[in-house]
């Protein structure tokens, strides 16, 4: 036969469930409708630490009774009133009791049992103040809001909830996200969001990892707003993404939910993609290897969110601190050496649109929206002191807003670093010419010391093969004759190199971009050319070293002389180049 009161009990636990703030919460908490507690006939419940609520099968109720009761219990766990040092302290109890009975006048839960329904006193906001003041002015027993007769104690500690299919509980955070759901139900609905009122759903770590940016990191929250976070199973399974994945010129986020990470691990996932997303390295792409520049572009990331301490690292990801304060191009061209090693680690989380999506106008409006989003996002973070940023990742995001400084005004720094400005001295040993109106005064002409002026000189070593695009090859001679002729470097060693070396000895700086006729254009071997000037007897050891390659060339040993390169953009030198790398463009 039907039992009555228990059906009243689990009606009133429905009423419970249907509750977007303590819907949660009941579902994790252990009732007891049975009688293996015994309680007298006045009794309802009673709740313990390890989220056990006990209640009296004998009683007689109505469900909304029951609700309220089953309520009044969950919010002494959700509001951490059942505390060890307050344990059997009845003055504790009654001043929790009085703040949870204001919840549940405030949450409008059930109905509260004509025992329970006193007014409230004035100031019961806060239990440790209202538990002061009960020490000092009044008696417990005033205070009729405890869900056990005699004005006994209706909670118990028992340690800390930790149950073998659930593992353990922070009741405390349970409310808190309960809360904030039941917040943004609210929202969405008054908004059109959503169409039903009281319709709600528990958020998965993967969504709290995506509110909390939206919320409470500005850095990155411009960037999460303007992506679709996909975590359908069977979509990341077909698309073969284990953890994470970013699409720009979809503006999708792809996660694995099966991934199984928490949701500090999750935070961490997110902000790695919405940086590849803000620094725009598809864009910087460029012709590299696109798996190797993802490799390249995780170490960076990898190791700014550790040191910005954003979330928790899930286990696996790369990260090497070798590889700190170095950019990603300089990280490629590290890898480089070792493609084979590198590619099995890629894990391949930026899903490169087709070629020619970066031509159409979407990509324009969106690289610049991007860039725009986390340049706000830094000054919002800087300007309300939020927290350290790396050195290195705030360049990068103050470079996107700045153009990139052109190869040759870098190659001009180069000359200036290299060869100071010479200093003139007067000598009567040849006379000025500008002293035609005073023919019978002598006066001293300027002079170089020719000390100075002999080891003032550098070497050129042209890759001539036939992959070398003319035109870059003529820009770089050009740049390189005129900056030698404005810093005083009268003499240039120019080697060709294509299957062999050809040396051109030594040649006046300006005749470089004009006369020089190129020799050879077939394949590519720089060694043997570094060896003939290495060897030369009359290039002084001291002398820096243009090297001007489409990087199609082996390691090479520079013999530790100063050097720079000149490559074509979007070519990467197959080896960890020491010196500067220029990219002709």
């Amino acid at each position: 036969m039907p039992n009555p009161a228990q059906e009243a009990f689990r009606a009133g636990q429905g009423l419970v469930k249907q509750n977007p703030v303590l819907g949660p919460l009941i579902e994790r908490a252990v009732l007891c409708f049975d009688d293996s507690y015994p309680m007298a006939r006045e009794d309802w419940a009673w709740v313990a630490s390890d989220g056990y609520i006990y209640a009296n099968s004998h009683r007689r109720a109505l469900p909304g009774e029951w609700a309220y009761v089953l309520a009044h219990c969950l919010l002494h766990l959700a509001l951490g009133h059942i505390r060890e040092d307050r344990e059997g302290d009845s003055l504790w109890n009654a001043a929790c009791d009085c703040v949870t009975a204001r919840y549940l006048a405030d949450l409008h839960i059930g109905t509260p049992p004509r025992e329970l329904a006193d007014p409230l006193p004035s100031n019961t906001r806060e239990e440790e103040k209202l538990y002061f003041w009960l020490k000092e002015h009044k008696d417990p027993a005033c205070f009729h809001f405890s869900t056990m007769s005699g004005s006994r104690a209706d909670m118990s500690w028992r340690g800390e909830t930790r149950h073998w299919w659930s593992g353990a509980t922070d009741w405390r955070k349970l409310f808190a996200e309960s809360l904030r759901d039941a917040l943004r139900a609210a929202v969405d609905y008054a908004g059109g969001v959503r169409t039903e009122p009281g319709k709600y759903k528990k958020m998965g770590p993967v969504k709290r990892a995506q509110e909390w940016f939206l919320s409470s990191y500005p850095l990155l929250g411009g960037v999460a707003s303007g992506f679709k976070l996909v975590d359908d199973p069977l979509t990341v399974q077909r698309m073969d993404i284990p953890v994470a994945a970013i699409s720009v010129h979809m503006k999708e986020i792809y996660v694995n939910p099966a991934a199984g990470l928490t949701e500090q691990e999750w935070r961490f996932v997110l902000a790695h993609e919405y940086l590849h997303a803000a620094l725009c390295h598809e864009q910087r792409l460029g012709k590299r290897d696109p798996e190797l520049w993802n490799v390249a572009c995780d170490y960076v990331i990898n190791q700014w969110l550790r040191d910005m301490e954003v979330g928790q690292m899930p286990e696996g990801l790369l990260y090497d601190p070798e590889l700190n304060n170095l950019p990603a191009e300089s990280i490629y061209d590290l890898l480089a050496s070792n493609l084979r090693k590198y590619r099995r680690m890629a894990k391949h989380d930026i899903l490169f649109g087709p070629p020619d999506w970066q031509d159409s106008k979407d990509f324009v409006d969106l690289d610049a929206w991007c860039r725009s989003a986390i340049q706000r996002g830094l000054y919002y973070h800087q300007a309300h002191e939020r927290g350290f940023l790396p050195e290195g990742l705030v360049e990068e995001i103050r470079a996107l807003s700045q153009p990139p400084i052109p190869w040759d005004v870098k190659l001009a720094r180069w000359f200036d670093e290299r060869f100071e400005p010479l200093e003139r001295y007067r000598t009567y040993a040849r006379l000025s010419r500008r002293q035609s109106s005073t023919p019978d005064i002598p006066r001293p002409s300027y002079r170089y010391e020719e000390t100075t002026q002999a080891g003032r000189t550098f070497g050129v070593l042209l890759d001539t093969s036939g992959s070398m695009d003319r035109s870059l090859l003529a820009a770089a001679l050009g740049s390189i004759a005129s900056y030698s002729a404005a810093r005083d470097v009268n003499r240039v060693r120019v080697v060709f190199c294509d299957a062999f070396p050809y040396d051109q000895g030594y040649m006046e700086a300006a005749d470089i971009a004009g006369s020089v006729k190129v020799r050879g254009r077939g394949g590519t071997v720089l060694q043997p050319g570094i060896e003939l000037l290495e060897h030369a007897d009359d290039f002084p050891k001291e002398a820096p070293l243009l090297i001007i390659t489409d990087c199609e060339c082996d390691r090479l040993n520079l013999y530790g002389r100063d050097h720079a390169f000149l490559v074509p953009r979007g070519k990467s030198l197959p080896f960890p180049p020491r010196g500067p790398v220029f990219y002709l463009e």
